[in-house]
This record gives C-alpha cells, structure tokens and sequence, in this order.
C-alpha cells in the first residue's frame, strides 16, 4: 500500500474519531490538488446539528487528500452567532487577550523588535484589516505595513500572493489574533504559502528565518510519512529560533510537523475560570494531539519510557472551542466568532517565546521547558483517548502525551536553563575533534579516520571521520567519552557530509548520532548534499553527566553512502 493510500485511509479515520471526540459534525469538501487555480478557495465544511447542549463546530479546512498535504487546525463555533466591527457595548464572546495573560502569569509589555512569523497557505485578502479591528476592540497598539509592524509576503517572500482561500484565510486570522494578545508589541510577519504541502510550507518556514524571525508559528497538520527525516533537516532545523506546531485535533493522534523533533509541539487544554489562587483551571482537551512518533528520534531532552522515538506534545495552551478565544475575520466570514483548536495553542506559545526574549544562537528552543519544567502549569486531568502506556493520551502529574510539561506560567519555561547553578567548567569537551591528531582519544572500526586524498575532504585541516561508502552490508562506528559539567549549556557543534550513489527516495544507509543510549539525531541518504553542512545539537539535559557521543553509520548491501564527519564541538556555557 502506497504512503498516499495509507494517508486516505488513515486520514478518514481520523474524521470519524473527532466526530465522535469532538461533538463535531461536518460534510467535508474536496481538498485542492497542487494545480493552478483562476479564482477564490472555499474549503471550509458545513457545521452539522447535534443534540442541544452540545457545541457546534466546524473545521475551517478540509482534511488532507494528498501525500504530503496539511490541513489548518482551526476550529471554529457555529452555535456563536457571528457579528461585525468594533463592539462598543458587549465584548466578543470567548477569551480576550488579558484573559490570556491572566491565565498564563504573562507581563502585559515586552518583546519590542522581536518579530514572530505566523506560516500559512493561500492568502487572506483581509488579514491586515481584520487584524486592526481585534487590536482596536482589546486597545492593543495598530500594527500595520504603514508602522513598519504588519508585513505580508509569499512563501519565497515576494509579494506574488497565493489564491485566497476562506478556511486559511480563518486560520491566519486567528494566528495573528493570538500572537498580537500574547505579544502586543512584537511585528507580525505572514509567510504565505503557494499551497497546503509541506514543501511549500516548509520553504515559507525557511523564508521567515531568513528574513530574521526568531519565533515561527505552525498552525496545520498531515500524516507522518516515512519522509518526515528528510523534511526536518530541509525545513525545520534551525539553531536559535522558536518554531510552534499544533499537536493535532484529533485527540490520541501523531501529526507532522508536531512530530518534528526541532519544533515545540503544541497541545491543547480546556480553560475555564476558577476559585483559588490562580483564578483559572485546566484540563487535557479531548481533540490534543499525542502519542509516539515512527520516524523522528527522540531529542535529548525527552527522557519518558513510553515511546522510543520523539513523544508529542511538549506544552500545551488553550484549545477546546467550547473555552475558545475570541477571534475576528470577515474573509467570506460573518466577523467575530470563537474559534478553538490547537491552531489557537501554537501563536500563542510563540507569543510566549518572543517575551521570553531571543534564543541563543546554537540552542533548540524546543528544550527549554524540559529544562524548567516546574516553571510550567502541571495540568493533571482530562485524557484524549485509550492508550498504553495511559501517560501517552490520560492527563497526570508531571509529563503527559496531550499536555506535555503543562502551560505556560510565566517565562521562565521558555529560556534557556540547563543546570542548577553556573556553569562549572565552560569551554569544548571534545579532544581531538578535527582528527589531526591520530585517533586518540575516539574510539573506532577501522579506516574510519582518514586523511585527504581518499575521495573525500576535510572540512578543514587534513583529517576527517569517514564512515561507510562501501556499498556492502556494512557499519562503522566512532565514540568519544565526553564529561558535560554541571549547570551548563551544552551544544554540539560539528561539520557533516553525506553524498550517496542511492537514487530511491527511500532511507537506505543511516547515520546515528547517540549520546549513552539516547538517539538525539539521524541522518541517512536522503539527507545527501553538496559540501558540509552545519549540525548543531543541544545536549543540556545531559549536564554533570559523563557519556558516550557515539556515531554510528549503517549500510545496506546496494549503493553506497558516505557519512563524512569533521570539526567535532561539545561547547558548555
């Protein structure tokens, strides 16, 4: 069965399973294949009626239909009648965003200059202007294009703007909504996105960093295909910035790019006020995304049993639309609604970040709640589903699959931390990292470490770890034994080269980067490129431990691939 096949079927599924977890009915129309189209999108899907008592919802988006294709996350109320423009005498039903701040301890100044990237496909003509009537309602200040705030742009950010759509449109309008109540001063960048694939999503992703967010917002959804390595070391992998996923609607569920061991997979909770101390409380959404990826290892800071590859979520915000938040979009829509799904969780973590202020440069941002996870708000009840181990879908103290490591509660969670104290011993733990010394101290199979004039180059000097190329069943290994020192940050740095013979877009030859038995990065022939490419790995969560780095290349009995390594860095700070 085709990986398309598998996504149809899983997919459809799926649409039954909210219906069911959800109360949500909808008659879902075709999604759009990757074909040029003259005129406006409607994916949107018809609310179906349910049992008085119960909320009605639509989704904004269609499900995905082809390999590769995402959907937006947004869901949106039916049962909340619609209105337009300003309203004077009776606030917009659902949260605001000073019952956001209030609910997460969250300043209401903060991050001027920083700009947060909100990644969407097609185009929503209206975004900029309905983005002045929800500031205008909440007495945020005007971001605009005209104050330098607002900027629109197409997924290599140009200004040739997709086909509008109104279920995307939905979307952008409530990512923009959350970022600007959480982070009312940051500039707002929309990246949009020619179609709903994640190539395209994937290269607006890039162009938001290029072009300087720190803070990158990702708001859909598709199935996790065997693919899903390549596409993170394409689109995802970037050092020093705060990429947000929704973990899904789907309640016990795994979705790309959640999945995605460099981003902040994003879950979903019920909100409500309450008596005590906080004045609110929550519990796991039954629509949050979670479970255990199939294909991304797991990242260093992840440390729970119940899944041997990436776990989701890792934090969790508002999400269930019958606690929704209040959301303003007049793109063949009918105005202020209430809106839910963990579209609306995703901004608003990403608003968290950008008051927590700019990541450092060689961090995964991704880390830093594991880092403090007392920082957070435990959330201990609510379950999306039936599963084994129960953590993985059943809210309870401490780490869970639908919440994570909890909400937001403060800034704390969301800088850097990765020690108890300062840094005891700073500077590179790697000896002989450049292999111009011989072998000492790593450990290998033989011929691994080289010199120039074999087929491959350094990335400098004259030396460098060659692992596989045969072109036969074969593995090569090559170890260090590292000590971190405590209270530090600690990254690894190094140069890698892969080039292959391999034709198939199918992950033949592997390269495993271990710290002791953790899998903290993998590498194979689809990862192949021209010249040496940055790696850059945080290994914090290891801090006042002595360990094995190891590397480890594995290939099969047909064409060759080659892992060539150089420049090794362990750098505690």
């Amino acid at each position: 069965m085709s990986d398309i096949e598998q996504s149809r079927m899983r997919r459809a599924g799926l649409t039954v399973l909210a219906a069911v977890v959800l109360a949500v009915g909808f008659v879902a129309s075709p999604a759009a294949a990757r074909t040029a189209d003259p005129g406006p999108r409607n994916h949107s899907a018809a609310a179906a009626a349910f049992p008085a008592g119960k909320v009605l919802i639509r989704r904004a988006c269609a499900p995905p239909t082809h390999r590769n294709e995402v959907a937006c996350l947004a869901l949106i109320r039916t049962d909340v009648k619609p209105s337009r423009g300003i309203q004077h005498l009776l606030a917009p039903s659902g949260l605001g965003p000073a019952d956001l701040r209030s609910a997460y301890a969250l300043p209401s100044s903060g991050g001027a200059g920083q700009t947060i990237a909100i990644i969407d496909a097609y185009d929503d003509p209206n975004a900029e202007a309905d983005l002045a009537v929800y500031r205008s309602q909440y007495g945020l200040p005007p971001c605009t294009t005209a104050n330098g705030c607002f900027r629109k742009v197409d997924q290599n950010g140009g200004n040739a703007l997709p086909t509008p759509d109104a279920g995307w449109a939905a979307e952008e309008s409530l990512d923009l909504d959350m970022a600007s109540a959480i982070c009312p001063s940051c500039k707002l960048l929309l990246v949009e996105a020619t179609a709903p694939f994640l190539t395209d999503l994937g290269t607006a992703v890039n162009t938001a960093v290029r072009m300087g967010a720190k803070y990158v917002s990702n708001s859909y959804g598709g199935a996790e295909l065997s693919n899903a390595p390549s596409l993170d070391a394409t689109y995802f992998d970037h050092p020093g910035v705060a990429i947000t996923a929704s973990s899904g609607d789907d309640g016990y569920h795994v979705e790309y790019p959640a999945a995605s061991r460099f981003v902040t997979a994003v879950g979903g909770t019920s909100l409500s006020r309450a008596s005590g101390a906080r004045g609110w409380s929550e519990a796991a959404w039954s629509g949050s995304g979670s479970g255990c990826t199939a294909y991304i290892a797991k990242p260093a800071w992840q440390s729970d049993g119940g899944c041997a590859k990436r776990t989701v979520a890792d934090v969790s915000a508002v999400a269930d639309p019958a606690t929704g938040v209040a959301v303003y979009d007049t793109y063949q829509s009918g105005g202020w609604q209430v809106y839910g799904g963990t579209s609306a969780s995703a901004p608003i973590v990403a608003g968290v970040y950008a008051l927590a202020g700019p990541p450092p440069a060689q961090n995964y941002p991704a880390s830093f709640p594991y880092q403090h996870p007392a920082a957070l708000f435990d959330v201990a009840s609510g379950r999306n589903g039936t599963c084994t181990p129960a953590y993985l879908c059943t809210a309870g103290a401490g780490y869970d699959g639908p919440t994570g490591l909890g909400t937001p509660n403060g800034l704390t969670a969301f800088r850097p931390g990765g020690g108890t104290g300062p840094c005891v011993s700073p500077g590179n733990k790697i000896v002989n990292g450049g292999f111009e010394n011989g072998a000492s101290p790593w450990t290998s199979t033989p011929n691994v470490i080289l010199a120039n004039g074999g087929g491959e180059t350094a990335h400098s000097g004259t030396h460098f770890a060659w692992l596989d190329g045969y072109g036969t069943t074969h593995t090569d290994t090559l170890a260090q034994t590292v000590t971190i020192p405590a209270g530090c940050r600690a990254v690894l740095n190094l140069w890698l080269h892969i080039d292959t013979a391999e034709t198939d877009a199918v992950a033949y030859d592997t390269l495993t980067v271990k710290v002791g038995t953790r899998t903290v990065a993998t590498y194979t022939n689809l990862n192949a490129a021209p010249g040496y490419r940055a790696v850059a790995l945080d290994l914090s969560s290891f801090a006042g431990q002595t360990v094995s780095l190891s590397f480890t290349g594995t290939e099969d009995a047909s064409l060759r691939t080659s892992f060539v390594v150089d420049d090794v860095a362990l750098n505690a700070s």
